[in-house]
């Protein structure tokens, strides 16, 4: 025979809340999801004699906005 009892369990959920620019401050929500699709996330290691620190982890998170304001005057399109 094969006996069971009921066991009560709590589980953590991580519910998507809001994402903030870096730079501007800005809080976008649930109801900005095109403005968080075009979110950047920029993720890098500093390199031996880095400018930012070697072996150093960096990030920042950064709305379209201000990465437009940072490097528009140099980005180009590569679109075939």
């Amino acid at each position: 025979m094969i006996k069971t009892k009921k066991v009560k369990k709590t589980i953590i959920e991580h519910k998507y809340v809001s994402t903030q620019c870096d730079k501007c401050k800005k809080i976008f929500g649930e109801e900005d999801f095109l403005e968080t699709q075009e979110f950047h996330y920029v993720r890098f290691r500093g390199g031996y004699a880095s400018v930012f620190g070697d072996n150093f982890d960096f990030e920042c998170d950064i709305c379209q906005h201000c990465l437009k304001e940072l490097i528009g005057d140099i980005i180009r399109e590569v679109t075939p």
